[in-house]
């Protein structure tokens, strides 16, 4: 998982919504998950390349992508997955919500 440092240099300022602590405590509560290790780099592929995961799952959103992490996970024998995509719900489609929300009730005077 990308440590807070890494999603600021990716994602801007005022990111991550979410530190990486409490990101890293609701992955490990996942039984399917054996282990959350939070990398700085911009992409993982330093770090599972010295995991080998047998599994690197990654959000539908990437999918038809060719990540840069794959070839250093098939290279371990792993296998990439993609994840259903479940639109709307992504951290930068919430704070957009939000602040449209906010600008409403700002232009409106509701509370």
């Amino acid at each position: 998982m990308n440590s807070d440092a890494s999603v600021r240099r990716l994602k801007g300022p005022g990111r991550p919504v979410v530190e990486a602590a409490d990101r890293v405590r609701v992955l490990a509560a996942l039984d399917c998950v054996d282990a959350v290790v939070v990398f700085d780099e911009d992409d993982p592929r330093q770090a599972l390349d010295a995991l080998a995961p047998d599994v690197w799952a990654k959000g539908g959103d990437y999918g038809g992508t060719e990540l840069p992490e794959a070839q250093v996970v098939r290279g371990h024998g792993g296998r990439v997955v993609f994840l259903p995509y479940l639109g709307g719900h992504s951290t930068t489609q919430i704070i957009e919500r939000s602040e449209r929300a906010l600008q409403t009730t700002t232009t409106t005077g509701e509370q």
